[in-house]
């Protein structure tokens, strides 16, 4: 199946509109949404049943990582489990291995979309490099928990209110998967009014953290270039200078980890504003990576780049884009959400960032953001007694404890059917 140009998603004959929902979801905006909803007990009874079909189809998207647009396989399998769950299905979204799952309930609602990233992680971008790509992200989870919710969901479609569309994207690693698959259409032609996600964090499994107001921070580059036979040695100088505007400096050991996460969970702690800078001496000049928080503070950090640099006789500065957009959640669509954990797996097992973490990562969930509201919550994944690296993405030793597939299914059925069903301007509902 591929992606029709008229916003058909085709299969065996079925011609069905892919944003079908959109058409049926305006009477519930208007008014109150129909009597009756997907129960929590029933999708509890549908993740025990297929708990130990979850965990093999992990392991196996785990033993076959592929790099960022190169998923086939990963897409492959995605496309062949949702097609046996009933879902009309695309291929080939965004030009590359993006699929597209639509799922229609047998209810009036709304249109929510659900996402899941594919990639494994790069060898250059496994902490300390590695010999090939791997999953030490947690992309393989994130992948089984929204098939597990597309199976769960499929299986009482009869409850089911609105729309469901699963984006399973191609490319996160290198922030470009999103923008191929919103530059193709995906979310205009499905009518989607909101979107969420999980990703896997270090955070005891079974527990999650929201983040309201917070999320990822995004990213600039600059390029500084220094004349004559001193440059070199000139480069070296501006580049430790320019990495001196940095406030927080990425971690070298798990005691640093365990401090920058305690540093996330605390009100107006030293992550609430920060600035992380990579800046590497070349052989005529500096090349600069950084990442900030809030936002709005890169045309301050693009000022004092500038400054440094000029300090140089004949120096030149050149910002070769816009920077990358910072992932930042809705407060009160966060708090929502919370609210709806706390039902589902319990009070404690609930807790809330008070900055974006980890600040050293960026994440193009944020592009969806951009465009519709919705979540972006981690999933605890670190086993009991097992070090913060098992559950800290892109460290070589990342071993995410498998029970978090079957908890994560179970709070995104629950919360998705929940969106599907609730006006947003209702009591409760999230707003934006």
């Amino acid at each position: 199946m591929v992606w029709g140009t008229a916003g058909r998603a085709v299969a065996g004959g079925q011609g069905r509109p892919v944003g079908q929902g959109a058409v049926e979801q305006g009477a519930v905006e208007q008014g109150a949404v129909e009597q009756g909803s997907v129960e929590q007990g029933s999708v509890d009874a549908e993740v025990a049943r297929i708990q130990r079909e979850l965990i093999a189809l992990r392991r196996d998207l785990h033993r076959n990582p592929e790099m960022p647009g190169q998923e086939q396989r990963t897409a492959g399998v995605v496309a062949r489990e949702l097609r046996a769950a009933g879902l009309t299905v695309a291929t080939g979204v965004g030009g590359g291995h993006g699929v597209v799952g639509i799922l229609h309930g047998a209810r009036r609602g709304r249109t929510v979309a659900y996402r899941a990233d594919m990639d494994a992680v790069p060898p250059k971008d496994i902490v300390g490099g590695g010999p090939a790509a791997a999953h030490v992200c947690g992309h393989d989870i994130h992948t089984t928990v929204a098939l597990g919710v597309a199976r769960v969901l499929a299986r009482l479609r009869r409850q089911l209110s609105g729309t469901v569309v699963f984006l399973f994207q191609p490319a996160e690693e290198t922030l470009s998967g999103a923008r191929a698959l919103i530059d193709a259409g995906v979310l205009e032609r499905t009518g989607v009014t909101e979107i969420h996600a999980l990703h896997c964090g270090p955070f005891p499994v079974g527990t999650f953290a929201v983040t309201p107001g917070y999320g990822l921070p995004g990213q600039d580059r600059a390029e500084v270039t220094l004349p004559g036979p001193g440059a070199p040695d000139a480069a070296q100088r501006l580049a430790a200078e320019i990495g001196a505007l940095a406030t927080v400096a990425p971690p070298q050991t798990p005691a640093d980890i365990e401090r920058l996460l305690a540093d996330a969970l605390t009100p107006d702690g030293p992550l609430a504003r920060f600035v992380a800078v990579r800046a590497r001496a070349q052989e005529a000049g500096v090349s600069v990576s950084y990442r900030c928080w809030p936002q709005e503070r890169y045309g301050e950090v693009r000022a004092d780049i500038r400054r440094l640099a000029m300090s140089w006789a004949g120096a030149g500065v050149r910002f070769p884009a816009e920077p990358f957009p910072a992932m930042v959640c809705p407060e009160r669509d966060a708090r929502t959400l919370a609210h709806h954990l706390r039902r589902t797996v319990g009070r404690d097992a609930v807790t809330e960032l008070h900055a974006a973490f980890p600040p050293f990562s960026g994440e193009d969930f944020a592009l969806y953001l951009d465009r519709v509201p919705g979540t972006f919550t981690f999933l605890g994944v670190r086993a009991p007694h097992a070090p913060i690296t098992a559950g800290y993405p892109h460290y070589p030793d990342f071993a995410p404890d498998e029970r978090a597939v079957g908890v994560g299914v179970r709070a995104m059925a629950g919360w998705i059917a929940e969106r599907t069903h609730r006006a947003r301007d209702l009591p409760g509902g999230s707003g934006h």
